[in-house]
C-alpha cells in the first residue's frame, strides 16, 4: 500500500506488507535513496536522511570521526562531525566545505593536540566566528589537548565557537 505517486516529494509507503524486512527506494528530483528496513524495525539509509517533524532515535546516535593532518586545514563537513588534529607547526583553519543548506544546523567537535608550541588561527572559518567573551581561545600548550565546538545555523555565514575543554588529560 502506498500513497506516493510519481513526482511527489512527500508521502508514506508500506514496505512488504506483513513482512517488515525489505528495501524502500525513494526517488525525489532525480536522486534515489534506498532505505533498508530490518526485521528488528531498524532502518539504514543510503545517503542522507532529512526528517521533518519528530524523529525517534533508539540505540544511540553515532558520530563520524575524521583525522586531520597538515598546517593549512580545510574541514569537509560531508566526511564527519568530529575531527582530530595534532599540530605539526603554526596551523590555520581555512574553511569548512560541503555544509548543509542555510536553515539546517551543523556542528562539529574539534580535538586539537599541540605537537609543540604552535599558534592556531581559526579566522579562515569566517570573520563571523562568535566566541564567548569575543576572543578565540589560546592554542593548547605543547602536549595538551583542547576540545572545541563549532555550530552554524546559516550554512556557515555565522559560526558559534566555544571551548568545551581546556588541557584535557
Amino acid at each position: 500500500m502506498s500513497n506516493i505517486s510519481a513526482g511527489t516529494t512527500v508521502g508514506t509507503a508500506l514496505v512488504n506488507e506483513g513482512n517488515t524486512d525489505g528495501t524502500l527506494v525513494l526517488r525525489t528530483n532525480g536522486t534515489t535513496t534506498a532505505v533498508t528496513i530490518g526485521t528488528d524495525q531498524s532502518a539504514t539509509f543510503a545517503g542522507e536522511a532529512l526528517f521533518q517533524g519528530n524523529a525517534e532515535v533508539r540505540g544511540g546516535l553515532y558520530e563520524n570521526q575524521q583525522g586531520l593532518t597538515g598546517t593549512s586545514i580545510t574541514i569537509d563537513a560531508a566526511t564527519g562531525n568530529v575531527f582530530s588534529l595534532t599540530t605539526s607547526g603554526p596551523t590555520t583553519f581555512n574553511a569548512v566545505t560541503n555544509l548543509p543548506v542555510s536553515g539546517t544546523a551543523y556542528g562539529f567537535i574539534l580535538h586539537i593536540t599541540a605537537g609543540g608550541t604552535h599558534t592556531v588561527d581559526y579566522d579562515g572559518l569566517g570573520t563571523n566566528v562568535r566566541w564567548a567573551g569575543g576572543t578565540a581561545p589560546d592554542a593548547p600548550a605543547s602536549g595538551e589537548t583542547d576540545v572545541l565546538g563549532f555550530l552554524t545555523y546559516d550554512g556557515g555565514t555565522n559560526w558559534y565557537g566555544f571551548l568545551a575543554g581546556d588541557a584535557m588529560a
